[in-house]
C-alpha cells in the first residue's frame, strides 16, 4: 500500500550568524528533511549533545517476562544539518548548492547535529514514560512546527536492538483515542543495519544508528538525505512533497500495526532482495513511471484490515449508535504470533496471526467475509485469494510470500514507532476508500469508514493539533508468553477526535 514516508516538518528555516551556541539549540528544528534515511553518511555535529530517552522493553519465555531498561533514537531526517558551524546544508526542502555541490562533497561538508531529552520533548513531541512511549502530532516552537515523528528502539548507545520473530509474539498495548481519520500510528519492523549503516558505508558515515540513521522500507523511498554514505542531492526535486533524489532504499518490511481509531491493517511486505538495497531505475518500482510491479519490494504487501475484509463492526470508535467488538478509544493489547511450520525457530514462516486483549477479555481476529476468501490470518493462501477477490496484482507472491518474509526475519529486524500523515494519499489506503478511480462497489475498495477528502495533511495539522498515539507494554518473547490485560476507560459519546466518519457506511 502506498506510504508517503513520514512527516514533513515546516519551519522558518534560518542561517545562524551567531556564535552562540545556545542559537544551535533554538535552530536545531531548523533543518528538517521529510522522511529517514538509509545508511545515510553525515559527520557528527557538536551543537547539542545527543541524549536517548530512555523507555522499557520486556522479554519473555516460559518462566516469565523480565524488563530492561532500553532507550530510542529520532531518525536522522528530522535533524538539523549544517556546515559544522551555524549554516544549513539542507533549507526550505533543497539542499545549499555550495556546501553540496555532488553527493560526496557534501557528505564531507554536512554535519549531523544531536538532541537531548527536552528537545525530544520540545520540539519533536517525543516523551517516554515508564512504561511506554507517546508521540504527539503537531509540536510548535517559535521557530515552525514539528508534525509527527520516528524513533527506533535502541540496543545500547550505538546499536538497534535487532528482532529475530519467527516462533515468537510481539505485544505492545496502543492507546488511539487521539487518532482521528488520516492519521498513521505505526509499529513496523524493517530489515535495517544494527549499526546504522555506518561499517558499510566505508568510514563515510561516522553518525550511526546513535543518530538515528540507515532507514529503508518496502516502499524505496526517494526521500532521503544521505544514502550508502553519500548525499542524494542528484536530481533533487525540491518541488516535490516530499522532496526527492535519485536514488531509493529499498529493505523487507514487517507492519504490526498501522492504525488510526477508524481503522488498521497489519501487512508483511517481502522483497527480492536482503538487508538495505540502494535502488536506481526500475528496480525501485516507482509509482510516477507505472514500475510499481517492476521493482525488488513488494509495496502492495498482504494486508489484513478488517473493514477491507467485509467486517465494518469489528474495529472502530464506540459511540451512541455505533458498537464495535474492539473499542478504539480504549486501550488496546495487541498481540501477534509468527508461527512456523514445524513448530521451531528454523522453520518457514507458514502463518502470522493476531488476537487482542481489551479490558480482560480476549477477542480473536475478525474473519473474512469476501467472497472465495476464508480465514483471519496471514497466510500464503489467504493472501492469494485476497488478490484473486479484489483483482489485486500478486507482488507478494512474486516476492516469495511468507517465506521470504521469513528469511528477512530471521536475519534481523529493527523496530520502529512512529505518527505521520501521508501528502502522496491521504491515507485513504488505510482507512477510506482507495483506489479512487475504482468502483466504489468493488471488493477491496473500502478499506474504511473516513470521508475521501479530510486526510489531507493541512487538513489534518490545523484541524488536529493535538492529536497523539501512545505505545506501552512492549513485549517479544515465545508463543504464549507475553500475553497481558489491556485496560484503560472510553466508550460512551465521542469525541473531537470522532469526525470525518461516514455515518451511512457504518453497519451496526
Amino acid at each position: 500500500l502506498f506510504r508517503s514516508q513520514e512527516l514533513e516538518l515546516q519551519q522558518q528555516h534560518e542561517t545562524a550568524t551567531s556564535t552562540d551556541p545556545a542559537m544551535a539549540v533554538l535552530l536545531r528544528s531548523t533543518a528538517f528533511c521529510l522522511l529517514a534515511a538509509t545508511p545515510a553518511a553525515q559527520q557528527v555535529g557538536t551543537h547539542v549533545a545527543e541524549e536517548h530517552p530512555e523507555m522499557p522493553f520486556w522479554e519473555c519465555d516460559a518462566a516469565g517476562c523480565s524488563k530492561a531498561t532500553k532507550s530510542v533514537v529520532l531518525d536522522s531526517n528530522w535533524r538539523w544539518v549544517h556546515n559544522g558551524q551555524y549554516t544549513n546544508c539542507y533549507k526550505d526542502g533543497d539542499w545549499d548548492k555550495t556546501l553540496c555541490p555532488d553527493p560526496e562533497t557534501c557528505a564531507k561538508n554536512c554535519h549531523l547535529d544531536g538532541a537531548g531529552v527536552k528537545e525530544y520533548a520540545d520540539t519533536y513531541g517525543i516523551k517516554t514514560s515508564s512504561n511506554g512511549l507517546t508521540l504527539d502530532f503537531v509540536t510548535k516552537t517559535e521557530y515552525g512546527g514539528n508534525y509527527g515523528s520516528r524513533v527506533y528502539l535502541m540496543d545500547n548507545e550505538r546499536e538497534y536492538k535487532m528482532f529475530h520473530l519467527k516462533n515468537r509474539e510481539f505485544t505492545l498495548t496502543v492507546d488511539m483515542q487521539r487518532m482521528p481519520c488520516g492519521l498513521n500510528g505505526a509499529v513496523y519492523f524493517v530489515e535495517m543495519e544494527q549499526d546504522g549503516g555506518a561499517a558499510s558505508s566505508g568510514g563515510s558515515n561516522t553518525a550511526g544508528a546513535m543518530y538515528g540513521t540507515g532507514y529503508c522500507d518496502a516502499q524505496c523511498p526517494h526521500d532521503m538525505k544521505f544514502i550508502n554514505g553519500e548525499a542524494n542531492v542528484l536530481d533533487w526535486n525540491a518541488t516535490s512533497d516530499p522532496p526527492v533524489g535519485k536514488y531509493g532504499i529499498c529493505c523487507a518490511e514487517m507492519d504490526i500495526w498501522e492504525a488510526n481509531s477508524r481503522a488498521t491493517a497489519y501487512t508483511p511486505h517481502p522483497c527480492s532482495i536482503t538487508g538495505a538495497h540502494r535502488c536506481e531505475g526500475i528496480e525501485c518500482g516507482d509509482n510516477k513511471k507505472d514500475q510499481r510491479y517492476d521493482g525488488v519490494c513488494d509495496k502492495d504487501g498482504c494486508d489484513f484490515n478488517s473493514w477491507r475484509m467485509s467486517n465494518h463492526t469489528f474495529y472502530g470508535r464506540k459511540a451512541a449508535g455505533a458498537d464495535f467488538t474492539v473499542d478504539s478509544k480504549k486501550k488496546l493489547t495487541v498481540v501477534t504470533q509468527f508461527i512456523t511450520h514445524d513448530g521451531t525457530d528454523t522453520g518457514d514462516l507458514v502463518d502470522i496471526r493476531r488476537f487482542y486483549v481489551q479490558e480482560g477479555k480476549t477477542i480473536e481476529n475478525s474473519f473474512s467475509s469476501i467472497a472465495g476468501v476464508t480465514g483471519n490470518s496471514v497466510t500464503d493462501q489467504f493472501c492469494s485469494d485476497m488478490k484473486e477477490a479484489f483483482g489485486d496484482i500478486n507482488d507478494f507472491k512474486f516476492k516469495g510470500g511468507l517465506k521470504a518474509m521469513g528469511e528477512a526475519l530471521d536475519r534481523g529486524m529493527v523496530l520502529v514507532m512512529s505518527l505521520w500523515d501521508d501528502s502522496l494519499s491521504n491515507m485513504l489506503w488505510l482507512d477510506s476508500k482507495y483506489p479512487l478511480d475504482k468502483p466504489e462497489g468493488r471488493p477491496g475498495v473500502e478499506r474504511g469508514p473516513c470521508f475521501t477528502d479530510t486526510g489531507a495533511p493541512s487538513y489534518l495539522r490545523e484541524k488536529y493539533p493535538t492529536a497523539s498515539v501512545t505505545y506501552s507494554d512492549i513485549k517479544v518473547g515465545h508463543i504464549g508468553t507475553t500475553l497481558q490485560n489491556g485496560g484503560g476507560n472510553g466508550g460512551g459519546d465521542d469525541d473531537e477526535f470522532g469526525g470525518n466518519r461516514r455515518l451511512e457506511a457504518v453497519h451496526v
